[in-house]
């Protein structure tokens, strides 16, 4: 920031939405305009990466520090495009001033299938999507075979898929993509789907001398795709369990200090030719705002 200029700290998900949470659809563009009207400089967000209900569905604890929340992609978009009909669109019933996430989940889930079936083989034939795949490869065929195989296992932490997944044999690898390759597909398509609707949001906000401003947590997620990935990155045993956690010490906040539970970075494996990881995340990150 070069110069000075004030703006609102407001969460996509805290936008108003009929859908049972805020999304990257016509409220935020309203609420872009707003900020234009009022001579407001910033738009400030939380991580927009994916939520989980298993770790309170905060944004600070995603499986992928790349990955977009597909509770964000707006549904009202999709309808615009011809890959959901109104008939489609039943609303869940949920408070007005909270996000019932399990309701929002199963809902998101079942309409952004019904917008995959929709797009079928036009897919092949859109040249965007292919771009998306080969400029977005290198995280995102990580995180579309994760999801997969986190759906097979129930649910389970990666540390206790069998070893060969654990471990990411490539035989055992090269069977998932080909077992599950409906499955993967169809997050390639919704991750698609987030970058579109984000990057056109924040061209509407650059239009208009909005700049947006995120967040990252410091460290990821143990159950992530990223640590499941690149384990030499993170201090873990044989089995990839954390041999050293993130937290704080003890402060004038908390007497006992806190433990995030986060796996620390073996920082001597970021400095040589593995490093790449950890410049790919924090330029996108950085990028995906308005930060460089």
């Amino acid at each position: 920031m070069k110069q000075r200029g004030s703006g609102v700290l407001l969460h996509i998900t805290s936008l108003p939405s009929r859908w049972g949470i805020g999304d990257l659809g016509p409220e935020a563009y309203r609420f872009a305009d707003f900020l234009e009207q009022t001579h407001q400089n910033h738009w400030q967000l939380l991580p927009v990466t994916p939520t989980s209900d298993a770790t309170g569905n905060s944004p600070y604890s995603s499986d992928s520090a790349f990955a977009g929340n597909p509770l964000l992609v707006s549904l009202d978009l999709l309808r615009d495009d011809g890959l959901l009909q109104n008939a489609e669109l039943s609303a869940p019933e949920c408070a007005p001033d909270r996000v019932d996430y399990p309701a929002v989940e199963a809902f998101k889930e079942r309409t952004l299938r019904l917008a995959y079936d929709r797009a079928g083989s036009s897919l092949d034939r859109l040249p965007e999507f292919g771009r998306f795949l080969q400029t977005q490869a290198h995280w995102l065929d990580d995180y579309v075979l994760f999801k997969a195989l986190k759906d097979h296992f129930k649910g389970a932490p990666w540390t206790e898929w069998p070893d060969d997944c654990r471990d990411r044999n490539e035989p055992a690898l090269h069977k998932a993509r080909d077992q599950f390759a409906e499955r993967v597909r169809r997050e390639q398509f919704i991750q698609f789907l987030f970058a579109r609707q984000w990057q056109a949001l924040r061209r509407h906000c650059h239009d208009r001398r909005i700049q947006i401003i995120g967040d990252a947590p410091i460290y990821v997620q143990h159950d992530s795709a990223d640590v499941w990935a690149h384990r030499d990155l993170f201090k873990l045993d044989l089995h990839g369990r954390p041999e050293a956690v993130a937290g704080v010490p003890p402060d004038y906040f908390s007497a006992t200090g806190q433990l995030w539970g986060n796996p620390v970075y073996r920082w001597e494996a970021l400095k040589q030719s593995q490093y790449r990881w950890w410049i790919d995340r924090i330029a996108h990150n950085l990028a995906a705002f308005d930060m460089i």
